[in-house]
């Protein structure tokens, strides 16, 4: 993935370079963790096929690995998608001119009605 993966995004949004570094981490985290998973499904497979009672008992380890390992895709996959909307808010912020106050949020100036 190169840094000009995400240069425009349709709506000529910029994505800023440390986002970018940001999101190829985190893909090639979740890519290392469902290569393992394939592994440890292969290893479950193999031992369910086997019958073996060693192999079978083997395989409850396996899957409470497999089912962490899940957990960390989808708390990865979350984290991603948080910083992609953070990061998408911001730059649309930059574009529209809008003030952001140091609490994060828009200065919008009060409507009296009535």
């Amino acid at each position: 993935m190169e840094g000009d993966t995400f240069s425009g995004l349709g709506n000529g949004t910029q994505v800023d370079g440390k986002v970018l570094q940001t999101f190829q981490k985190s893909f090639v985290q979740v890519q290392n963790i469902l290569d393992q998973n394939r592994l440890l499904i292969n290893e479950i497979n193999k031992n369910h096929e086997s019958k073996i009672p060693d192999n079978l008992s083997r395989n409850v380890g396996l899957i409470r690995e497999l089912n962490n390992n899940i957990r960390r895709v989808v708390d990865l996959y979350g984290d991603l998608s948080s910083s992609f909307t953070k990061s998408m808010e911001a730059s649309s912020e930059g574009d529209s001119g809008g003030t952001l106050k140091s609490d994060g949020k828009h200065g919008q100036k009060r409507i009296r009605h009535g």
